[in-house]
């Protein structure tokens, strides 16, 4: 009697504790697709979310990286670099995060700091446009007017239509180029990048909302 007890209360808990786990994996399913899906609205919430539960350590830093791209987004850039930090310490060579913690940084003022970490990140992936980009924008700030416009246009070389037609528009919004978002690099293009260089306070890219359906 004792002994079929102990088993049928066993069982019992057995079921429940199946019926937890399956709940747990369920929620954090749904965090995890909200949180990585770069087009997820909640992202902040999500990834808080996804968090709190057992993680392996590479989704645990990506979950980090993403959770500061969105509070970057949201010019929360202290918020930001502190998840970068968190998603860098466990995956020192997520050159993605690297990048995106120099952005962070360049955006709150801090240049060395940037520079430093977009240096890593190019280590790491030297043909990737975003990271030739961030480069491009610190050395603009720090005055290197030249190494600015290589960086550009080594960003434009990698990148393809997509990253000229950024420069494109948001030169055009400057009303420093009035040619077509062509995606195509022309001299033209060249020109107004030169000019806005002189202008430490242009910026090639446009702003977020901006440009959305001339380059997707």
């Amino acid at each position: 009697m004792i002994n079929h007890t102990n088993r049928n209360l066993r069982t019992g808990l057995f079921a429940a504790l199946l019926v937890s786990i399956a709940i747990n994996f369920a929620a954090a399913s749904d965090a995890q697709q909200d949180c990585f899906d770069s087009h997820g609205f909640d992202r902040i919430e999500s990834c808080t979310r996804l968090l709190e539960t057992p993680l392996p350590p590479a989704e645990r830093s990506y979950a980090f990286a993403m959770r500061a791209l969105a509070y970057s987004l949201q010019g929360k850039f202290t918020q930001a670099i502190t998840d970068y930090d968190r998603a860098i310490d466990i995956a020192p060579d997520f050159a993605v995060a690297l990048n995106n913690r120099a952005w962070a940084y360049f955006k709150s003022g801090g240049l060395e700091s940037a520079e430093s970490d977009v240096a890593r990140a190019l280590e790491l992936t030297p043909e990737s446009p975003h990271a030739l980009d961030t480069r491009a924008h610190v050395r603009q700030a720090t005055g290197d007017e030249a190494g600015a416009l290589e960086d550009y246009e080594a960003a434009m070389r990698y990148g393809g239509p997509r990253m000229v037609k950024l420069y494109q528009c948001g030169l055009q919004a400057h009303g420093l180029y009035n040619g077509v978002l062509s995606g195509i690099h022309t001299e033209k293009l060249r020109g107004a990048l030169e000019t806005c260089l002189k202008n430490p306070g242009c910026d090639p890219l446009p702003a977020d909302e901006e440009c959305r359906k001339p380059t997707s």
